[in-house]
């Protein structure tokens, strides 16, 4: 069974971007950390059925009303647990995992961060990130598959807005290659 689990894509209207479309068109299950921000875009994200939800605190108050605020549900024997505020910080998941043991889960999907995580201990630690509006990290879904027990995630990053801080770095970083570059060429020129 595949799975792709994403969160915070805070869109305005049902127009799934189209990378995305296909990732999910070809996946068994969609599980979404909250923070769809319409019932436009929700209901695009549950065209196929497959939707699994939780509500966000920046979605509409009508999906407040239709999503719960905590999921639990087992695909091919493991038990998922969803919510959007699993803890304030990607760094230390002490508050994730503490909150996977109270729900009695093996995977813990969880959103609000917009940066990407995955992280295996006694359980495993999910934020897919952001698909349109990352914080910190490129756009990006995470991917499961799950066989007879096994739990095998990546991180898939996707095309689209790339948070500033990721343009300074990787800026920053190719200003520095082409110095370096320079640096080497003098050296030789020198010999």
């Amino acid at each position: 069974m595949k799975l792709i689990a994403l969160s915070d894509t805070h869109m305005k209207t049902g127009e799934i971007p189209q990378q995305l479309k296909t990732l999910l068109e070809e996946c068994d299950l969609i599980v979404h950390a909250g923070d769809f921000n319409t019932v436009e875009a929700y209901h695009a994200f549950n065209a196929g059925g497959k939707l699994k939800a939780v509500f966000g605190n920046d979605d509409a108050s009508e999906l407040k009303k239709l999503l719960p605020e905590r999921l639990r549900f087992e695909a091919e024997g493991v038990k998922i647990g969803v919510v959007h505020e699993g803890g304030l910080s990607v760094t230390d998941t002490t508050a994730q995992g503490y909150l996977a043991k109270e729900m009695e889960v093996d995977i813990l999907i969880f959103g609000h961060l917009h940066r990407p995580l995955i992280e295996k201990r006694d359980v495993m630690l999910i934020c897919p990130g952001s698909p349109t509006k990352p914080r910190m990290s490129n756009p990006s879904v995470v991917e499961l598959v799950i066989e007879k027990g096994n739990i095998n995630g990546r991180i898939v990053t996707l095309e689209g807005d790339t948070c500033e801080y990721i343009k300074f770095r990787d800026a920053l970083k190719k200003r520095t290659q082409e110095e370096d570059l320079n640096e080497k060429k003098l050296e030789h020129l020198k010999l």
